[in-house]
């Protein structure tokens, strides 16, 4: 009877908690499918762990971090680099002329490194403070602060609009 409560508690949160976590994991890797992939790993992890997510105070904050952590490892492994594609590298000029293009703040955020990328997901859009940032990314707060300030001076630099030719000329 208890193996059947615990499926049916799990079942029931990731039911209700679904579509945020492929949110959050979308912003993460920034591809549809691979949220979904990411999401179905850590629900593995989470059902494995079940007994052990249900005493935590804050099962979302473990479910994000799960997310997070298997988002990280993937990005670790050699798995990953070999089986990554990568656009085709971009003409500067191109880049200057596609205004929507760099305005993007979905391609802005895809370009940062993973764990820049994770610290501004859970920063902004988990609305995370510095120190629930670092619990759930295994990590210092300095570290948080720190890959947080690099990563938000890269996103200005690639978001501000560069000046036309009229406005540098006068």
């Amino acid at each position: 009877m208890a193996k059947q409560t615990r499926d049916v508690e799990f079942t029931e949160y990731v039911a209700s908690r679904s579509g945020w976590l492929r949110k959050v994991a979308y912003l993460l890797c920034g591809d549809w499918h691979r949220a979904d992939d990411l999401v179905q790993e850590c629900a593995t992890k989470l059902y494995v762990n079940w007994s052990r997510a249900g005493r935590v105070e804050n099962l979302d904050g473990y479910a994000r971090r799960v997310l997070v952590n298997t988002f990280l490892a993937e990005q670790r492994s050699s798995w990953w680099r070999r089986t990554s594609r990568t656009a085709a590298p971009v003409d500067v000029a191109s880049v200057a002329a596609d205004l929507d293009a760099r305005l993007d703040l979905r391609k802005a955020l895809a370009a940062l490194p993973p764990k820049q990328r994770a610290t501004v997901v859970l920063r902004y859009y988990c609305d995370l403070t510095v120190d629930q940032t670092a619990d759930a990314m295994s990590c210092s707060s300095g570290n948080v602060k720190s890959q947080t300030s690099r990563a938000l001076a890269t996103l200005r630099t690639t978001l501000s609009p560069r000046p036309t030719t009229a406005e540098r000329t006068s």
